[in-house]
């Protein structure tokens, strides 16, 4: 896998009286192996701010950890089969995020490296939604393939 590389950050909330909800965002991106760790890194921006949001995320088989620093500042991680809790701080104040992590899987091929995360998402110890996060880097020269 090349450096400069397209992201493709697509999640999925299933909450209990509603319809699923999904975004999805394409993104160049900075990626890099170290130590046995794949490594993503893009800024984001927020609507409304000037301020942008480094992003780093660090993924392994079973384990990915997302840092965010700037205007939001956070450190989630996601293990399977374990609940983790973290202080998720915003312009509009902090919120005690929970993630119980289901299930990780990472496919790598010669182009194109794929993740995927399901797990529960609770604000201050309440339930909010069932959450799947997908990834997908591939180099920029090749773009990303919508399906």
């Amino acid at each position: 896998m090349t450096k400069e590389v397209l992201l493709s950050l697509k999640g999925l909330q299933m909450e209990q009286s509603e319809d699923a909800g999904e975004i999805e965002t394409i993104t160049p991106a900075n990626y890099y192996q170290k130590n046995g760790s794949h490594y993503i890194v893009y800024d984001e921006m927020t609507e409304g701010y000037t301020d942008t949001t480094r992003n780093i995320i660090r993924f392994q088989d079973s384990y990915v950890e997302v840092f965010k620093k700037g205007l939001v500042n956070v450190r989630m991680i996601f293990e399977e089969n374990k609940k983790n809790i973290t202080s998720y701080l915003t312009p509009y104040g902090n919120i005690l995020i929970g993630v119980d992590t289901e299930s990780i899987s990472v496919e790598e091929k010669e182009n194109q490296i794929r993740v995927q995360v399901e797990y529960t998402l609770e604000a201050n110890y309440q339930y909010l939604a069932d959450c799947k996060i997908e990834m997908e880097l591939r180099p920029r020269k090749e773009g990303i393939r919508l399906a």
